[in-house]
């Protein structure tokens, strides 16, 4: 059976590139780069190698980017950097946010932090207007709004709102988790006090990511022992996958205008398969100001949609119902919930990754045209 991956917004495959790049950290350059001798001091220079690599892409100071296990890590520490570093009272976010923001807000509510959902139209977009009119409150104040939806794909503009907080003197915490290495960005004009990435999500290795830490805000640290990454999360650090994250930026980089081209191929291929296919069917989210690498599907009540990714995983096409951390839940989106979508129609979260072919999307297409 043909297998087909088109889940690429949860995990991408890992660049063979980056596998040879990591590959001598696991051997012969298996020393703790805390170490000040030979076996230590090459290990610590490949890292601080990967730190410039990031810092590079992002137009930053190395000293500003903190490598952590991904990107729920880094959002975790940004927001808890917020309220007991910064003395933030007051969080404002979006009800279309990853878990681990979500999550994290509401666990800071037990600790007093009021929690304020911006609200977001029927394609995902934030209300401006309202964010506008909530940051003219004085409350010290941080807003955490992902830069693209991982669900379905609206991209924020996240420029406009780093303008708005720094008019207002709030703090900016994004989430770039599914943009980074994607997009550009000069974090030299685009004024954010923290940026969130993890590598899987760029074909680098999971488990590493890293948290850009604005270098004008003082803030604690979050791991206590060492004093690995300046004293700001001890423990020895995971130098094969570090190295990893920086390469694989180091391709992104190179490869963008081509990915991003492909991208689009590969989801007009698809939507324009489906409309022609299926009865009915919608695409979720904004449809113009949006990534590519995402489509969300929409399709009409059926007596087999419950069982669609089941059936599509057999036929071997591999997609989700939405975002992969809450995979396994009886629970449904949140994100389509948030921007009010029929309850009664199925959706299906399609994501492409530059290893996709045209063949494999129209084979995609087919295969739940005749399932559904």
């Amino acid at each position: 059976m043909q297998r087909i991956y088109l889940d690429n917004a949860a995990t991408t495959p890992l660049d063979k590139r980056v596998l040879d790049e990591m590959l001598p950290y696991f051997t012969e350059q298996f020393g703790n780069p805390s170490s000040i001798h030979f076996y230590g001091r090459k290990p610590k220079a490949a890292i601080e190698k990967a730190r410039k690599q990031v810092a590079g892409y992002l137009n930053v100071s190395p000293g500003e980017i903190f490598f952590t296990s991904g990107g729920t890590e880094s959002n975790n520490m940004a927001l808890n950097a917020a309220v007991y570093s910064l003395g933030v009272k007051r969080i404002i976010t979006s009800k279309t946010e990853h878990d681990c923001v979500l999550n994290t807000s509401l666990h800071l509510a037990k600790a007093g932090v009021e929690i304020v959902f911006v609200p977001v139209d029927g394609k995902g977009n934030i209300d401006m207007n309202v964010l506008q009119q909530l940051l003219q409150d004085t409350k010290c104040t941080l807003v955490s709004l992902m830069h693209v939806n991982n669900e379905i794909g609206t991209i924020t503009n996240i420029a406009a709102i780093a303008q708005l907080c720094e008019h207002y003197g709030a703090y900016f915490h994004t989430d770039t988790v599914q943009s980074l290495a994607y997009f550009s960005f000069d974090l030299q004009q685009l004024k954010v006090h923290f940026l969130s990435g993890s590598a899987h999500k760029f074909h680098g290795p999971k488990g590493v990511g890293f948290l850009y830490i604005n270098s004008q805000i003082n803030v604690q640290p979050m791991f206590y022992g060492g004093g690995q990454e300046r004293n700001m999360r001890a423990g020895t650090e995971n130098v094969p996958s570090i190295v990893g994250l920086g390469r694989a930026l180091e391709l992104a980089q190179q490869e963008t205008a081509s990915t991003l081209a492909h991208f689009l191929l590969l989801r007009n291929e698809m939507k324009q398969q489906l409309a022609q296919a299926i009865a009915g069917v919608e695409f979720n989210g904004a449809q113009e100001n949006v990534f590519a690498k995402i489509l969300s599907v929409s399709l009409p009540p059926h007596a087999k949609n419950e069982m669609l990714l089941m059936n599509l995983d057999m036929a071997g096409i591999a997609a989700s119902g939405g975002s992969a951390c809450s995979s396994g839940t009886e629970k449904g989106s949140h994100v389509l919930e948030a921007i009010g979508a029929d309850e009664s129609r199925k959706s299906l979260r399609f994501s492409f990754s530059k290893f996709n072919t045209i063949e494999e999307v129209t084979t995609a297409a087919k295969v739940l045209a005749n399932i559904f």
